[in-house]
């Protein structure tokens, strides 16, 4: 199983390279690796598992994360009202996105950069992707068109920009990291009752 040391950091060139698209049918290395990057997540969510196999948690990973300039990303996040997402993405194409933006009030993190990074990322709220997505609960992989809102449009655009060379803090204002731009609002989650 993969643990954090598997997860290249942000001083890592590869980081800042383009992806490459795979080619499908999805060949065994790449299936195996797109599982082992939820396996990965999943265990995220597994507090006796962070700890025992040295996972720091996180909501989304991609191929070049772990060193293959692959376009692949896994997600695995819950949204603001605690509905679960859970899919991998093979040659993922934004195709559409809002004027509207959002951020996390938090700011962002990534597990390629382990420090703090402060400043608010500020992506469009509404975004549509065209992908062959893989469903981590019945193995399909179909060609399909995604309609993305809020934090899991957030954690795909964060993933999406690996893909690209783009970590989160190249999109932070560099002379007033917490402006708010009047066409951005907050993500909000349901608190817990």
């Amino acid at each position: 199983m993969l643990t954090y040391q598997d997860i290249i950091k942000e001083d890592d060139p590869r980081l800042r390279q383009k992806s490459l698209p795979v080619t499908l049918p999805l060949a065994e290395e790449d299936l195996q690796l797109l599982l082992a990057m939820n396996e990965y997540l999943e265990a995220g969510y597994d507090e006796e598992k962070t700890e025992a196999c040295g996972i720091r948690p996180g909501v989304g990973l991609s191929a070049v994360q772990l060193g293959h300039l692959k376009k692949i990303i896994a997600i695995f996040a819950y949204d603001e009202k605690g509905g679960i997402f859970h899919y991998g993405f093979i040659n993922p194409k934004i195709i559409s996105h809002s004027v509207e933006t959002a951020y996390l009030p938090s700011g962002e993190g990534c597990l390629s950069v382990d420090r703090e990074v402060p400043g608010l990322v500020h992506r469009p709220r509404r975004i549509k992707v065209r992908s062959h997505v893989y469903d981590f609960k019945d193995g399909s992989l179909s060609e399909r068109v995604l309609a993305l809102e809020g934090f899991l449009a957030i954690v795909f655009q964060h993933e999406y920009d690996h893909l690209n060379g783009i970590l989160f803090f190249d999109r932070i204002d560099q002379t007033n990291p917490f402006h708010i731009p009047e066409n951005s609002s907050p993500i909000v989650f349901k608190q817990e009752e």
